[in-house]
């Protein structure tokens, strides 16, 4: 009896050894990553996920060998807790501490969104070519909203005027600048944005810039339309003052503004030159046949040139010429024969 006790305890003893055994090659093989691949998968944490969820999908998607293991694994090593939710890239190939590491960093795929540069000076309708070209978004839809926008109140978008004479609704409402949206933005949404950065922008102006506009008997739309001028016109920034003196003069003594870019702003794509018929064309915008201010801007203007709409040079200049010698800088006259000369100096200095 005794020898069969002996015996049996010794067999017993085997089969836990072997089962021990079996189990850790079971544990090890489990835990050894996945034969490398480049195809990406993408594995989903929703917040509130626990790791047994995490499991079965890095199994299903063939990122690891066992959702069990590795669960087990997570509570030996005491990781999850930090785990960030979203949504990740992984490729096989990976072992579970980098994949463990992975997910404490949070290196969640980053959502593709929507990135648009407004260049100062743009239309609204290069702004919704541009986003036809880059996102597809539908040109006549944003045109439509564009004309029907009505900016909340107390917005600078709410005072414009109810001028059926205006080309488009918000010319010169949507700001200059580097806007990112997360995919899926509606063109409205971008609209709302970009008017919303004006009223930002113009909180950087100084203080006094409202009164100062109304003792020049100016409207905050007057001033848009008068700064998109000034934008088109100037390409040397110290210039854009001088410019804007320019304009304030010839309005005080009402002289035409008589500027080409108010003609320009007729034809969807701007011409190379522009000849005598372009100048003859009937519209309130053709600042050759009309005094005044055109019935809005004509772009978007920088916050340089609202500076410089507000603030103008104090100047007897009614006259400036561009020089034809490639700085695209101008020379400036107070009288027309003066203005005569520069025009002759400057094709002198026409480049051959």
């Amino acid at each position: 009896m005794k020898r069969v006790w002996i015996w049996g305890t010794i067999g017993l003893v085997a089969i836990v050894a072997g089962a021990g055994t079996g189990f850790g090659w079971y544990v090890t093989r489990s835990l050894q990553p996945m034969p490398a691949a480049e195809t990406e998968q993408r594995i989903s944490l929703p917040p509130g996920a626990g790791t047994g969820q995490l499991a079965a999908e890095l199994e299903s998607k063939g990122i690891i060998r066992s959702a069990r293991v590795f669960t087990w694994y997570l509570k030996y090593k005491q990781e999850g807790g930090r785990f960030q939710a979203g949504e990740y890239a992984m490729k096989p190939g990976l072992s579970p501490d980098e994949i463990i590491e992975h997910l404490n960093r949070g290196d969640t795929v980053k959502e593709t969104g929507i990135r648009l540069t407004v260049p100062e000076g743009f239309t609204v309708r290069q702004i919704a070519e541009k986003l036809q070209q880059q996102e597809g978004v539908d040109l006549q839809q944003f045109m439509n909203l564009v004309q029907g926008y009505k900016g909340p109140e107390g917005s600078v978008a709410a005072q414009i005027p109810a001028d059926t004479s205006l080309r488009s609704r918000l010319e010169g409402y949507l700001f200059p600048e580097t806007y990112e949206w997360k995919k899926g933005t509606s063109p409205q949404e971008m609209i709302e944005t970009m008017t919303q950065e004006l009223d930002k922008k113009l909180g950087q102006l100084p203080q006094d810039w409202k009164q100062t506009l109304a003792q020049r008997g100016l409207t905050v739309h007057q001033m848009l339309t008068l700064a998109s001028l000034i934008e088109r016109e100037v390409v040397v920034e110290d210039e854009r003052a001088l410019v804007s003196g320019v304009i304030h003069n010839r309005l005080k003594q009402g002289m035409p503004l008589q500027i080409d870019a108010t003609v320009q702003y007729l034809f969807d794509k701007p011409k190379e030159r522009l000849f005598e018929k372009d100048l003859q064309i009937q519209s309130p915008y053709n600042t050759y046949l009309n005094k005044g201010l055109p019935p809005g801007p004509i772009a978007s203007p920088s916050l340089a040139s609202i500076k410089a709409a507000i603030y103008p040079a104090d100047t007897k200049y009614l006259f400036y010429v561009t020089k034809k010698d490639g700085s695209k800088a101008h020379l400036f006259a107070e009288t027309f024969e003066q203005h005569k000369k520069n025009i002759t100096e400057s094709a002198k200095s026409a480049k051959p």
